[in-house]
């Protein structure tokens, strides 16, 4: 069973959780898609984690079991690879380690959604998606542009919300940023603003949000852990967009902010906002 925040998430629980997560240098095992992969892990290493992509069936389970978090990408599925999303999601549950679901393209692609569906069922510490994927997770609709979103993420709320059943938190991503999760009993949302229009002209920028999501967990509650994330990427992007003249720049500039950013910086500029219903 996941644990739940004693506090709504804030500048100050995110900057407390990149101070826990540079302290402990989390491994994450990311079983992610081929156009990710180099990326990402350079995105791993600058905010202060480590990665091992870990994706075939033959080790993701033992691996699993001594990851500080997994992250489950469907970017570029295959049969083999789909057996080791099963293996690395049933043995993370098992074991207590935390883990993220990523459903690239769940909703416009079938075979991918029935993916999806059936690893729900090892119960992911997080789901993070755009707002079609989570729409299109929750069984409410959502089908996407190929990997792109055709909805707005604020229109994805009541869907993440019902994920809470099965995941301990849920993000929908665009220009603004929805996390839902539970304080004590209660579900909550947050939204986080900020960030930089450059971020989704580069590839692979938000399946790596979802490896820094799972990094995160390993040192915070699934709600906590998930905004800390969304707000490292923001603040480090808006940074990074100050030097950039376009995505070619934007890409090493934003490798640069993720390490540069302090606790200190996520608590004068992270912007992260509840949302009453």
């Amino acid at each position: 069973m996941t644990s739940t925040a004693a506090v709504t998430p804030s500048a100050e629980t995110s900057a407390v959780a990149l101070e826990r997560l540079r302290e402990t240098v989390p491994l994450v095992q990311s079983l992610t898609n081929i156009v990710s992969a180099n990326y990402l892990t350079n995105v791993l290493l600058a905010a202060g984690a480590t990665n091992a992509v870990i994706d075939n069936p033959h080790e993701a389970a033992f691996f699993a079991g001594i990851a500080g978090g997994v992250l489950v990408n469907l970017g570029t599925p295959t049969d083999f690879q789909a057996a080791a999303f099963e293996e690395a999601a049933r043995t993370a549950h098992e074991k207590g380690t935390p883990w993220v679901l990523d459903p690239v393209g769940v909703g416009g692609l079938p075979w991918r959604t029935k993916l999806a569906a059936e690893l729900l069922t090892h119960r992911p510490t997080a789901i993070r998606g755009n707002g079609s994927e989570i729409a299109a997770v929750a069984g409410l609709g959502g089908e996407g542009r190929g990997v792109d979103s055709a909805a707005d993420a604020a229109d994805a709320v009541p869907a993440a919300l019902a994920l809470l059943d099965v995941a301990g938190a849920v993000s929908a991503s665009g220009p603004v940023d929805y996390v839902v999760g539970r304080v004590g009993d209660a579900p909550q949302t947050v939204r986080v603003l900020g960030g930089s229009d450059l971020l989704p002209r580069v590839t692979a920028t938000g399946c790596s949000l979802g490896a820094l999501s799972a990094a995160y967990l390993a040192v915070a509650d699934p709600f906590t852990g998930l905004v800390a994330a969304h707000a490292h990427f923001a603040v480090a992007s808006e940074l990074a967009a100050q030097n950039s003249a376009g995505p070619g720049t934007f890409a090493p500039a934003f490798l640069d902010a993720l390490a540069s950013v302090t606790p200190d910086d996520l608590r004068r500029s992270a912007r992260i906002e509840r949302v009453i219903a």
